[in-house]
């Protein structure tokens, strides 16, 4: 079977991987915090983390793939405070908004989906570890991770304690022993939500989660840890530090991150105005075009996304939906994956543009494939969408939706085909010439048969 190698980010070079227990993956993807739409920035890992989990489950029995809820955090109640609603309403309404976006973007569920607020018991525990090891401290009513207890912190995001803070335009708040600690539990008002714990009425801080989480559910050491670039500090490097020195042992085999997203050139940020949320690029884009969007560069190098970007994958889309819509009636057929070129392509690395680059080849050969070599070709492309999430509609309902191509949707192209065959038939051979050139103008390339008339989009 070919190699799977994975880009490790806490070593800094692409390691083999195999799971640590033969046969079953474990993997945890930072989730949302729940407080306001998701914008194309957020579902840029679910998409990579996605297109990953569908690997890991053709090569593996079992994956458990883990992707955390935070329901309670300073956003969510300074939400719920805007709007006069509660805590619980306003993450009901973005945790479903957020499963319905990217569900739109063709994610499968993961296997797990734990709630920040329903692992507070975890959390407590992990907590009492760190104050009883020597690693943790109350000051202020607040309890927090001591840095300078952990020897080699900093060694995932590749900074020295002492620098870390150096220039940084921050105030430090006088109850921290230094100033790089982190909040483990914050105190919280009866107005707030809050627990009663060792320490008093308090919540959660947001780096304590995933560490409490990952161990609850998933066991000690996990597989892969997934997400955004951003995270790498400081979330990860605290939850190290927590999860290591609560427990000891490895806590992560393998750190992957996907690199940022640009708008058009620019870093999106709200002082821009540039921050598009999923929903309203949803209203613009099928799913799977925006998917197809954030698939077309390597997941670690930063993506510039645009309308050119966007009308691109549409009509990269549509000429896979055209070619599939031409051999619609070839019979189905066996594909052995691993001798697949696309196949070597997700092996190495997640390499998603060289997959589209074989699924273009493949494209091609199907167009000139006779029939009896058809349903192979056909199954190869299929085969090849279905590890990234695409080509899962029928033809005809893509090219319906979707706008067509240059403008004529499917059935405008249906109706010039078959006005151009009656032309043909009453030998109008100028009428039937001025058709093909409307068509080819639009992008439309026309293949006569003993068939029939098949179109296709012209590569």
């Amino acid at each position: 079977m070919t190699q799977l190698a994975l880009y490790n980010t806490a070593t800094g070079r692409k390691e083999r991987f195999e799971p640590r227990v033969p046969g079953a993956v474990t993997m945890y993807v930072c989730g949302p915090t729940v407080y306001n739409l998701a914008h194309i920035g957020n579902a840029r890992p679910v998409v990579v983390f996605d297109t990953l989990f569908r690997l890991l489950r053709h090569r593996y029995a079992s994956v458990t793939y883990a992707r955390n809820i935070t329901d309670i955090d300073d956003k969510i109640i300074a939400a719920a405070r805007e709007g006069g609603r509660s805590i619980g309403e306003v993450t009901d309404e973005f945790t479903a908004k957020y499963r319905e976006d990217m569900a739109q973007l063709g994610a499968l569920p993961p296997t797990l989906e734990p709630h920040a607020t329903e692992n507070i018991d975890a959390m407590v525990r992990l907590t009492e570890r760190l104050v009883e090891k020597g690693h943790a401290y109350t000051a202020d009513g607040h309890v927090l991770f001591a840095v300078e207890s952990m020897a080699g912190y900093g060694r995932l995001s590749g900074r020295r304690l002492e620098d870390m803070l150096a220039g940084a335009r921050v105030e430090v708040a006088d109850y921290k022993r230094h100033p790089g600690d982190f909040v483990l539990w914050k105190p919280s008002s009866e107005e707030d939500p809050g627990w009663d714990t060792p320490w008093g009425r308090c919540r959660p801080g947001w780096h304590l989660e995933c560490s409490a989480m990952i161990r609850e559910h998933l066991g000690e050491t996990i597989d892969i840890h997934g997400g955004g670039r951003d995270l790498i500090f400081p979330h990860h490097e605290n939850e190290i530090a927590q999860s290591c020195c609560a427990y000891g042992g490895e806590f992560v085999r393998f750190w992957m991150h996907n690199a940022y997203l640009d708008i058009d050139g620019e870093k999106m940020s709200k002082s821009l105005g540039n921050v598009r949320s999923v929903r309203e690029l949803l209203a613009e884009y099928p799913g799977e075009t925006l998917r197809l969007a954030l698939l077309s560069g390597h997941y670690r190098s930063p993506l510039n996304f645009s309308r050119e970007l966007l009308e691109q994958a549409q009509h990269t889309l549509t000429g896979f939906y055209n070619t599939l819509r031409g051999v619609r009636d070839a019979a189905d057929a066996e594909v052995v994956i691993e001798d697949e070129p696309f196949y070597a392509a997700l092996c190495d690395d997640l390499n998603t543009p060289q997959v589209l680059a074989e699924m273009h080849a493949i494209a091609k050969a199907l167009h000139k494939a006779p029939a009896a070599e058809q349903p192979r070709h056909k199954a190869r492309l299929l085969a090849a969408g279905r590890f990234l999430g695409i080509l899962a509609q029928a033809p005809e309902a893509w090219l319906k939706g979707s706008g067509g191509v240059g403008g004529l949707d499917s059935d405008a192209i249906d109706a010039l085909v078959a006005e151009r065959s009656e032309a043909k038939k009453n030998r109008n051979f100028t009428r039937a010439d001025a058709i093909r050139d409307e068509l080819a103008a639009a992008g439309v390339v026309l293949e006569d048969t003993p068939e029939g008339t098949l179109w296709r989009r012209e590569d």
